[in-house]
């Protein structure tokens, strides 16, 4: 959502100096009550719906270390992700306000009321509001972790430049995502590459059977291709499509399953009616589930035929499950898998060769078995959500140090810094203009 602007656009708020490897020139609002003496930390979400962002903001709240931080949840809309959230036992608050200017004010008044110290804010509209929202409140420290490779529009990625000089730190997934904001005109920020992990414990054991062959009568023995995706174009399951034909043909008793929903969900069955009907019949819309970890471990073969992305949580899971993975060598994903050691990589948008490397594997138990043990290994030894987490953290502690968070909490006496310098007249919660 691209946030309203005001007659014409000015480049930096003018209350804010560029960051990037100087000294801090903005003074924040150090001042606090003496109720508590953790620093306060809010997790800010822009939608409260499913996704590998939701994930990674869910395993992040569950996790940071409670001794050293005061962590808050927020979302700026309801949704499933929020509901489980609860269900978990986190309190998460929620401004459902459709109207950006109108979402700020609240967000800025809820700041100041809470007295947070540090907000990390997850995907865009999040990372909009958030820093505006954050500098009209005057805290502390403002980061945000950019979760997504999509391509947005001009007015979008003007408006994140806009705001980058005034957050503290971006955390990034890749050294792609990195590369690619970057040469979105936001290569003044300081960035934390921080590859995101999944929680080994949920694998540690075999899931209890879901039923998902059952319910679809796959046979128990037949290869199980499978896709873990939102399906919106970005994920590239048209290409998939154009590929299972030429798969079905190959391996006449292997099955496709596309787990998600979304946009292009009707495009899609349309282009499986198209197909040769022994092909067609032997692929499943599951839509969305709530067993993705039990599903993913019925896969005899995970893929992710991305045309663009940030890592692909998805893989990363299937990995843990020691399920082999065929993936498009695109984003962040070459970053996890290495081709013909842990997972097989091929081009974008070629459904011959991504045909070519899923007929591989459904043919073959002896390489599935290799490449899924492999895969376990990369993610045990280098994506486990504890190291993720316990990076996060080291970034929070180096940002509350330098802004002077730590040192007001730590010292005798709170700091109180001079003044924020504004225009004259600008009031303490006025939105900063884009």
């Amino acid at each position: 959502m691209t946030p309203a602007r005001h007659g014409h656009r000015s480049s930096t708020p003018q209350n804010e100096g560029a960051i990037a490897g100087a000294a801090y020139v903005r003074t924040r609002r150090v001042h606090r009550s003496a109720s508590h003496q953790r620093p306060r930390i809010l997790q800010l979400l822009a939608t409260g719906g499913n996704g590998g962002a939701q994930e990674s903001y869910t395993g992040l709240l569950l996790r940071l270390d409670r001794q050293r931080y005061d962590v808050r949840a927020l979302s700026l809309s309801a949704g499933s992700a929020v509901q489980r959230i609860h269900r978990l036992g986190i309190p998460v608050d929620v401004i459902e306000e459709a109207d950006d200017e109108a979402a700020v004010r609240e967000l800025a008044a809820w700041l100041r009321r809470n007295e947070i110290d540090l907000v990390h804010a997850h995907m865009y509209r999040a990372e909009v509001l958030g820093t505006r929202a954050a500098m009209a409140a005057g805290t502390p420290v403002i980061m945000a972790t950019v979760h997504s490779s999509r391509v947005r529009s001009p007015e979008d990625v003007a408006a994140l430049a806009a705001l980058t000089p005034a957050m503290d730190r971006l955390i990034v997934p890749s050294a792609a995502i990195c590369d690619k904001v970057t040469a979105e005109g936001r290569g003044g920020a300081r960035f934390a590459v921080i590859p995101s992990g999944v929680d080994l414990s949920r694998f540690a054991t075999p899931p209890p059977r879901c039923g998902f062959r059952e319910e679809f009568g796959v046979p128990r023995e037949a290869p199980l291709i499978g896709t873990v995706a939102r399906l919106e174009p970005e994920k590239g399951h048209a290409y998939l499509l154009q590929a299972w034909p030429m798969v079905a043909e190959a391996v006449p008793d292997a099955w496709l399953a596309l787990v998600g929903e979304g946009s292009v969900e009707g495009a899609l069955r349309a282009q499986v009616a198209a197909m040769p009907a022994d092909a067609a019949s032997r692929v499943i819309f599951a839509g969305r589930r709530e067993d993705v970890s039990a599903v993913t471990a019925e896969l005899s073969v995970a893929v992710l035929p991305s045309l663009r992305e940030a890592q692909g949580i998805s893989l990363l899971e299937a990995m843990a499950r020691r399920v082999p993975v065929v993936a498009s060598a695109v984003g962040g994903i070459p970053e996890v898998v290495t081709d013909g050691v842990d997972g097989l990589l091929v081009p974008p948008a070629s459904p011959s060769e991504l045909a070519d490397a899923l007929v591989r594997l459904a043919r073959s138990p002896a390489l599935r078995a290799r490449l899924g043990e492999a895969g376990f290994e990369t993610v045990r030894e280098r994506f486990s959500i504890e190291a993720q987490v316990r990076r996060i953290e080291a970034v929070y502690d180096e940002e509350l140090q330098r802004s002077g968070v730590l040192a007001a909490l730590r010292g005798p006496a709170p700091v109180t810094p001079a003044p924020r310098s504004r225009p004259a007249g600008r009031a303490t919660l006025e939105v900063p203009p884009l």
